[in-house]
């Protein structure tokens, strides 16, 4: 096994914050070295997305094989309104880069997006997106993705989506009525587009066959206010024909769905592969696409639900599915693939968990990550040819001397005896007794913990705290059974669940009954505040960030956005809104609470915290907020997290009467 190492320190170390945080502050807090990686087509050569400064980004290219070249950043942003969010491969010499901006005052912000290409020796930046017309009635937020690699027989062109904005001009007669997401095939190097599929107005996903050809097309038809229905239609194409023929209806709202959703063709087998329901859980399937619509159970499980297919390749072929029981499982297809997965498993024990990354044009050398819960990760690349597995990059250098508290799948009974399953982390070389201890419900809803590195729930048991990550009902992954109505509409018995997680810490003995606190983070910081309006004695400090507290409130931040109606129906009307509303029952809490919001946040808008703490202060209750100005939902900031974690920790101590520590 050859091992070597690319080095990115010198760029970590300009993510270090100054301040006199504690040292597990300022290495947990420190965002992962590798954000996003990518393999060339001849497996020669890689690009990284690394973090650079507190929360800007650098797209660094490095060649494999030859030490004696030197990495090159292609592109590089400040991450304040703007982000680097991925680069890949569109040929051997060029990349092909997304990036996001936000414009606008924090309660009018928009958010834009478009798609760079730029050769690998950092020259040549040109913005593939097509460019707004100054005559469009309408702006274009969205500047497409890519939907093929391979975009022609050449492989020189790719298939991106495009939206199309209507234009007139004045003083002619000439107006441009094209409305709606189309599809066109451009050369990243020459910029020459070409359409491929006219706009549709109701238009809202193309699938290929990852040869250049569109063969699925989603509509979702809107309303008379333009609001998108809780329908989309997926019609398909055989592969002799341009004709469209109806494929499948998928009905739900924001998280949830019912009826075969497609994500891939096989153009060989001419099949679509989709998940849908299987006797109350998701399952794969697979249709024809020959006309005949013969559909066909490729993989099921009775007790968790498929989390998604696994694909590799330029063309990005399906080679399996994935699910996850206690912890995330495989099941290839493809044999080879099956092969390689038992030797690696065998060749690298101590890190389980592994992902195929990338690969090159032909598949003869694989990208992979691997990992476990004690390590958060190690880039490699393996080469059929020679069977040679080199290590490539570490996803997080200031770790790597640090032991890490192993995760513990276990379950504890509800009030009504159901067992949640969770996962418990404790400190290392600390007995399991009469420990200060953290109950960190995950966000969502739709959603659910895993086995697996955790930087916020290892931070803390490095700290010396237990912490008990509960599925409660309302995750995703356990059926639809498990998922009752979401964890809103059904948050009596998501946060019942929760708070029964953090009695059973106190009832085995793990946790001081005085230092038992909750920490949570988007719908997990909801819960961790709905906590306390269900049982306001249980924990003794409560920690949110990016909080929704306020059901009304979330559902409006959507007003005026197409996705109002799916938000609408998912959160529902009735008593649970202002019942299940942390903001609406601050009487009823009683423990200190901390919270921390970006105020770009579009996802969850930073008003409901400060809505929140208002109304806890005006009732005469202990509060803090921490705000960070050009921080969306992630707070994708090293110097942020890093005073985040050390605030929390402070603050937990000085509350439950604890020492600090250094």
């Amino acid at each position: 096994m050859i091992v070597r190492y690319i080095s990115l320190t010198a760029l970590l170390v300009t993510a270090m914050p100054v301040h006199a945080a504690s040292d597990a502050a300022i290495r947990f807090g420190a965002r992962e070295a590798v954000q996003q990686i990518s393999l060339s087509p001849d497996g020669k050569r890689i690009v990284v997305m690394a973090p650079d400064a507190k929360r800007g980004t650098r797209a660094i290219v490095y060649t494999l094989d030859d030490d004696t070249k030197p990495p090159v950043t292609v592109l590089a942003s400040a991450g304040d309104k703007e982000q680097i969010d991925y680069c890949q491969w569109s040929s051997n010499d060029r990349l092909i880069c997304g990036a996001s901006f936000t414009k606008g005052r924090v309660r009018e912000m928009i958010a834009f997006d478009r798609l760079l290409t730029v050769g690998a020796d950092g020259t040549n930046l040109k913005v593939l997106s097509a460019a707004p017309s100054s005559n469009a009635l309408d702006i274009m937020q969205d500047g497409g993705r890519i939907i093929d690699w391979q975009g022609d027989a050449s492989g020189s062109a790719v298939l991106m989506t495009r939206q199309f904005v209507p234009e007139v001009s004045t003083g002619t007669h000439v107006n441009v009525s094209d409305k709606g997401l189309g599809v066109e095939r451009v050369d990243p190097a020459t910029l020459r587009r070409v359409r491929v599929e006219r706009p549709r107005d109701t238009a809202r996903e193309y699938i290929t066959d990852g040869r250049g050809k569109v063969r699925i097309m989603g509509l979702r038809p809107t309303d008379g206010d333009g609001y998108s229905g809780a329908k989309v239609n997926y019609m398909y194409r055989t592969a002799d024909s341009n004709d469209w023929l109806p494929l499948s209806v998928v009905s739900g709202n924001s998280q949830t769905s019912s009826g075969f959703d497609p994500y891939a063709v096989d153009p060989t087998l001419n099949v679509a592969y989709g998940l849908d329901s299987q006797d109350g859980r998701t399952a794969l399937f697979k249709i024809a696409l020959d006309g005949s619509l013969k559909r066909e159970l490729v993989f099921a499980r009775p007790d968790v639900d498929v989390a998604g297919l696994i694909r590799i390749g330029r063309q990005r072929r399906v080679v399996g599915v994935s699910y996850v029981t206690d912890r995330r499982e495989t099941n290839f297809f493809d044999p080879e693939l099956k092969k390689l997965r038992v030797a690696l498993a065998k060749a690298i024990p101590q890190r389980p968990l592994i992902q195929f990354i990338d690969s090159s044009a032909d598949e003869s050398r694989l990208l992979l990550w691997t990992g476990s819960d004690i390590d958060p990760g190690e880039y490699m690349l393996f080469d059929k040819k020679t069977r040679q597995l080199a290590s490539v990059l570490r996803a997080r250098p200031p770790l790597d001397d640090m032991t890490l508290a192993p995760v513990k799948s276990i379950t504890f009974p509800a009030a009504d005896g159901t067992p949640i399953p969770a996962y418990l982390t404790l400190p290392v070389g600390k007995p399991a007794t009469n420990l200060p201890a953290i109950v960190m419900p995950h966000g969502g809803p739709g959603d659910r913990d895993e086995w697996g590195f955790d930087w916020l729930a290892q931070f803390f048991a490095a700290r010396g705290y237990a912490v008990l990550q509960p599925n409660y009902r309302g995750s995703t992954g356990y059926g639809e059974g498990w998922f009752k109505q979401n964890g809103f509409k059904s948050w009596r018995t998501a946060i019942g669940d929760v708070n029964d997680g953090g009695r059973w810490l106190v009832k085995q003995g793990v946790a001081a009954p005085n230092t038992l606190a909750i920490v949570g983070w988007s719908y997990g910081g909801y819960a961790a505040l709905q906590s306390a309006v269900l049982d306001p004695t249980l924990f003794k400090v409560i920690v949110a960030i990016a909080p929704v507290t306020d059901l009304n409130t979330l559902r409006h931040e959507h007003d005026g956005y197409s996705d109002f109606a799916l938000v609408d129906a998912f959160i529902g009307k009735g008593p649970h809104v202002v019942q299940g509303s942390p903001a609406q029952n601050v009487a009823r809490i009683t423990a200190p609470v901390l919270m921390f919001h970006g105020d770009i946040d579009q996802n969850v808008g930073i008003g409901e915290s400060r809505m929140m703490a208002n109304r806890l202060r005006s009732a005469g209750k202990s509060v803090e907020l921490v705000e960070f100005k050009g921080l969306a939902h992630q707070l994708d900031d090293s110097e942020a997290r890093t005073a985040m974690l050390d605030r929390s920790d402070s603050f937990l101590r000085e509350k439950m009467g604890m020492p600090p520590l250094p």
